[in-house]
């Protein structure tokens, strides 16, 4: 492990009786991500969400290369002044506050940033940005996948701005991505700009003004990883920036 880039990368709380043969609560990554690292020569650190204050976020973040953050449930919409839409899930306040923080740190200090589909939206948030809370079955857009539930993925095109940080590391500008997620990019946050879309419209990929790498993946490179260097070469940027 000497020498590897440590990738700091918060989990899901998992609650009492969600995993089988599990009597406690715990938290959980899926493996997808860590192996997505692991290829690219990092390591993850798993950490518990937790309620932080900002100069606890800024010492967290002293230890660590890189923040990851992932995709899963819904943010509160009342983080960005919306009520909430009826189709909204798996909404966690600690996750939430936790996250925020960790990537108000991040932006602070410039620190490497992946931050994939929810991760994405908490950039997004984190900036000023909203979100549009229900895309799934939209008249006149394609299928972006169900989110939370088995077989949900969908795969779609992508198109990606060439010279943008994400277009460099891909080393693409269309790439097959795989989605599943029922929320987008509404207003855009403060400082960033848009890098990637779908054919129909929808914001894929986002980064921030500067000279940080903090990028922005709505889709999940980390499900189709193992078998696409295009979406594996994005980790594997992620990782050189980390080590850097």
């Amino acid at each position: 492990m000497a020498g590897k880039p440590l990738v700091a990368v918060p989990a899901y709380p998992v609650p009492s009786g969600r995993i089988e043969g599990w009597i406690d609560a715990g938290v959980a990554v899926p493996q997808p991500y860590v192996d997505a690292l692991k290829r690219g020569g990092a390591q993850e650190a798993i950490l518990m969400p937790e309620e932080v204050s900002p100069a606890d976020a800024e010492d967290l973040l002293d230890h660590f290369d890189a923040l990851l953050l992932l995709g899963g449930g819904d943010l509160d919409p009342a983080t960005y002044g919306e009520p909430t839409d009826e189709h909204n899930y798996g909404m966690i306040h600690e996750r939430d506050s936790f996250e925020l923080a960790l990537a108000r740190a991040a932006v602070d200090r410039g620190l490497p940033t992946l931050a994939i589909c929810r991760g994405a939206q908490v950039l997004n948030v984190l900036l000023g940005g909203s979100l549009d809370q229900h895309i799934t079955g939209r008249e006149g857009l394609l299928g972006h996948g169900i989110p939370g539930v088995e077989g949900g993925a969908t795969l779609h095109e992508l198109e990606i701005e060439a010279g943008s940080r994400l277009g460099k590391a891909m080393g693409a500008t269309a790439a097959t991505c795989s989605s599943h997620h029922h929320q987008a990019v509404d207003r855009l946050g403060t400082g960033l700009r848009i890098t990637a879309r779908a054919p129909d419209g929808i914001v894929e990929g986002i980064e921030l003004d500067g000279d940080a790498w903090i990028v922005g993946a709505q889709w999940h490179p980390e499900d189709t990883a193992g078998r696409d260097p295009v979406q594996q070469a994005l980790f594997d940027a992620f990782a050189r920036e980390a080590g850097a």
